[in-house]
C-alpha cells in the first residue's frame, strides 16, 4: 500500500515500478532508514487524524494543518467567531495524546502566577515550595487567550520559546512534548486584547476553523443527542511516539534548490513595500520545520516546492505588519498579500 498522499507516479513522474528508475525519494537524497520508519510511522498519523476528523466535522484540512504543527513540535493559534468549534477542535487533539492535558480560561482578571505557578511559604519547614501552575502539561488549551491582559499574556512568552518557566529566579523545565493550543476571537470583539506580535510570532501557524458544510451540520445536530463526543474520546498516541514522530519529521530532507525557494519567499516579505515588517528569524526557522512535518505527513522523507506554497498563508500571514496597521480586519488583506508574493517568486524546477 502507498503512503499517505502518494500517487502511483510517486509524486513526481517516477514510476517506482519502472527499471532503470530511482524513487524519487532516493533521488532526492531521503535520510538512509527514513522510509522504512515512514512506512511504521504513517500509521500512527493516520490514527491521530482519523481520531480528531470524528468529532470536528467536514473540515479535514484544518485538522491536517493541526497535526503539522503538532508533529514540527510548535504551537497553534486557532481564530475564529464564537462558536464554530475552536475550544473543540483543541480538546480533540488534546485527548488524542495521552499526556498531560490542562486548560486555562483566560479572562480579565488572570494573574500570570495563575499560568506559571508560584512559591509558597511552608511555615513548619521555614522554606518556600514551587507549586507548579497549569503550564506544566504536555498540551496546553489557551482558551479565549486575548481575553485577559498582555501582562498575563506574556506569562506564556518563555513557555513557548525555551520550554522552561522562570519563578523568583529559578527555572523549571516543562514536560516533554510541550504545545500550547490557543483559541481567540476576532480581535475587534468587545472586551479583547490584541495579542502582542512577540506572542504572535511564538505560534507556528493561525487557522481559522469556519463553518462545516450543511450535511456536516446535520449530523453534528444528530451526534449530539447523547451530549459532547468529544467527551468520550479515547487517545491514539502516547507522548513518548509524539516524541517519536517530532523526531522523524526533523530527518526530512530538503533539498538546497528548495530550501532557497523558501528563503525567497521570507526575504520578499522583508522587502515587499507593503509590509512594515516581514518574517522573522524565528519564522523562517519554523516554516522549515512545518514543510518537513507536512512533507512527512503526506508520506514523504523530502520536501518539494508544493509544501512551501501550502504552508506559505498559515504560517506567515500573521507574522507581517501591513503599512497602515489597524488591529482589526486586515486578516485577509494580509493573507491575500502572502499569497500573491509567494506567485511571484520564481519555482525552482
Amino acid at each position: 500500500m502507498l503512503p499517505v498522499g502518494s500517487d502511483p507516479l510517486g509524486q513526481h513522474g517516477v514510476n517506482p515500478g519502472v527499471p532503470g528508475q530511482q524513487p524519487a525519494s532516493a533521488a532526492r537524497g531521503a535520510e538512509p532508514g527514513l522510509e522504512a520508519e515512514l512506512q511504521e510511522l504513517t500509521g500512527l498519523v493516520q490514527r491521530l487524524e482519523a481520531n480528531i476528523n470524528r468529532v470536528v466535522l467536514g473540515k479535514h484540512q484544518t485538522v491536517r494543518l493541526c497535526v503539522v504543527a503538532l508533529l514540527a513540535g510548535e504551537h497553534l493559534l486557532l481564530e475564529d467567531v464564537p462558536g464554530v468549534g475552536k475550544t473543540l477542535l483543541g480538546k480533540a487533539i488534546a485527548r488524542s495524546v495521552s499526556g498531560v492535558f490542562r486548560r486555562i480560561q483566560f479572562t480579565p482578571d488572570l494573574l500570570p502566577a495563575d499560568i506559571t505557578g508560584s512559591s509558597l511559604y511552608e511555615a513548619h519547614t521555614g522554606s518556600f515550595r514551587f507549586c507548579e501552575g497549569p503550564v506544566f502539561a504536555n498540551i496546553l488549551l489557551a482558551d479565549e487567550i486575548n481575553r485577559t491582559t498582555p501582562r498575563t499574556q506574556s506569562a506564556l512568552l518563555e513557555a513557548m520559546s525555551e520550554r522552561q518557566v522562570s519563578v523568583d529566579g529559578q527555572s523549571y523545565p516543562l514536560p516533554q512534548p510541550f504545545m500550547v493550543i490557543a483559541t481567540q476571537n476576532p480581535i475587534e470583539f468587545e472586551g479583547t486584547y490584541p495579542l502582542p506580535e512577540s506572542q504572535m510570532d511564538r505560534f507556528l501557524m493561525r487557522i481559522s476553523v469556519g463553518y462545516p458544510g450543511r450535511a456536516e451540520q446535520l449530523e453534528v445536530l444528530q451526534t449530539h443527542r447523547q451530549g459532547e463526543p468529544v467527551d468520550q474520546l479515547q487517545a491514539v498516541l502516547t507522548a513518548e511516539q509524539v516524541l517519536r514522530l517530532q523526531a522523524a519529521v526533523r530527518q526530512v530532507h530538503v533539498e538546497p534548490s528548495v530550501a532557497n525557494y523558501l528563503l525567497d519567499i521570507v526575504q520578499a516579505t522583508r522587502d515587499c513595500p507593503e509590509l512594515h515588517v516581514g518574517v522573522s528569524m524565528r519564522g523562517m526557522l519554523v516554516y522549515y520545520r512545518a514543510c518537513q512535518a507536512l512533507a512527512f505527513l503526506e508520506g514523504r522523507s523530502f520536501v518539494v516546492p508544493d509544501d512551501v506554497k501550502a504552508l506559505a498563508v498559515p504560517v506567515l500571514a500573521h507574522r507581517v505588519i501591513p503599512k497602515g496597521y489597524l488591529h482589526g480586519g486586515q486578516r485577509s488583506a494580509v493573507e491575500a498579500l502572502i499569497q500573491r508574493l509567494v506567485e511571484e517568486v520564481p519555482v525552482p524546477t
